[in-house]
């Protein structure tokens, strides 16, 4: 395995790093400043101007679009675009700056595969500029959705329309106010086999039947301006050329969005436990107690030894699942992905932990990015399939491996 960086990511690597020390960093707390306040009124919200000024600046130097190499300037593995998710994860404002966000890059990677020409000149060339935000409609309140066979939304054929009902919830960025369409998965064939019941809809936000009911809250929360909201769809009427591949693949669909998301996702958790172990070390040497820097007292030492360990060993393993993508595809690295999801957000979650209990009162504070920071790990854990879900997969192939039946 070689994860050697190409000489356009390790340049990337440098900008990007120099972009967030000299630009974001620095105005992180006036973001928040014009952001105005986290409630739930999400028609109430807006975009903070600085926003929209570092993302004209990040574009004007060719920072954008770098997770999907069709589209994006660079042409970057999975691989050389790892090491970048994670310096974006240092901030958790950061990754939206060069138009690498969830669940934004995951529909513009459904679009570029499985899109008609109509559906990527109506909503991906905007995506991709930036100009609008979009959702995922999947997660629905009443059932298990770790097990998606279990959804009940509908998305029917009937002669020239597809009609959708059912409610989502867990709904990210639908709250944003430049949020202008979403990628809908409902049942299309409920007599169909297992995993070829399902479609995906292209479903614009204005279009009659669907409401947004509330935002939900995160850990007291509700993380405008993008939201995660529960929304109901009641009769909604779209014209066939909606559906994204056609009637009941939208469990193909959804394997080809998770795979390189999951590699986004635990990267950028793996910076911001970069950035909360750089915050602990920091905050342990300048701070003393009972006459020595907090670094000399209990067990400290070992704690930044182990988060360097564990932090070391999980970005390890996300290069192996990246590189097993690129070089022999998302069949073929099930098991590694799955790993590092397990992994990655656990290990974030710990050591940012760690890193909340050396700042005492002011970890959890606004003060400093650890409390959004550790909220990110630790829905992570339950995102894009809860920890559970995940191990019993690893399992599962892992006994395959042996050539147990």
């Amino acid at each position: 395995m070689d994860f050697s960086l190409s000489p356009t990511a390790q340049s990337l690597s440098q900008k990007i790093r120099t972009f967030l020390e000299q630009h974001v960093f620095p105005q992180e707390a006036l973001y928040y400043q014009q952001l105005g306040g986290d409630s739930p009124h999400w028609r109430q919200w807006k975009v903070p101007p600085i926003m929209e000024t570092w993302k004209a600046e990040a574009r004007a130097q060719g920072l954008w679009n770098l997770f999907l190499p069709p589209h994006g300037s660079t042409g970057l593995s999975n691989c050389d675009y790892a090491p970048l998710a994670e310096i974006m994860g240092h901030s958790p404002i950061a990754p939206e700056i060069f138009n690498c966000n969830a669940p934004d890059t995951g529909n513009m990677e459904v679009l570029y595969k499985y899109g008609s020409d109509e559906q990527k000149e109506r909503w991906l060339r905007p995506l991709m500029d930036g100009r609008i935000r979009s959702v995922f409609f999947m997660t629905e309140p009443d059932v298990a959705s770790s097990d998606a066979t279990n959804m009940q939304a509908t998305c029917r054929v009937e002669g020239s329309e597809i009609v959708l009902n059912g409610r989502k919830w867990w709904s990210s960025g639908v709250g944003h106010p430049n949020c202008k369409v979403g990628i809908f998965m409902g049942v299309s064939d409920p007599d169909g086999p297992r995993h070829q019941r399902h479609a995906m809809v292209l479903v614009p936000l204005d279009s009659p039947g669907v409401k947004i009911e509330r935002m939900l809250s995160v850990f007291h929360g509700y993380d405008a301006p993008f939201g995660h909201g529960e929304v109901s769809f009641t009769n909604v009427r779209l014209p066939l050329n909606t559906l994204i591949g056609g009637p009941g693949r939208g469990f193909e669909i959804a394997q080809g969005r998770l795979g390189p998301g999951r590699i986004h996702h635990c990267m950028r958790v793996i910076g911001a436990a970069e950035r909360a172990l750089k915050l602990l070390c920091e905050r342990a040497s300048k701070r003393t107690a009972f006459g020595k820097p907090l670094v000399e007292l209990g067990g400290n030492r070992d704690i930044i030894a182990d988060a360097r360990m564990r932090i070391d060993m999980a970005r390890l393993l996300t290069l192996k699942a990246a590189w097993l993508i690129d070089t022999v595809g998302i069949q073929g690295a099930m098991s590694e992905i799955s790993q590092i999801k397990v992994i990655a957000p656990n290990m974030a979650q710990d050591v940012i932990d760690h890193a909340i209990q050396i700042h005492g009162g002011a970890g959890v504070s606004d003060d400093f990015p650890l409390a959004a920071l550790y909220a990110y790990a630790r829905v992570l854990r339950i995102a894009d399939g809860p920890d559970e879900v995940h191990r019993n997969l690893i399992a599962k192939l892992e006994w395959k491996r042996q050539g147990l039946a």
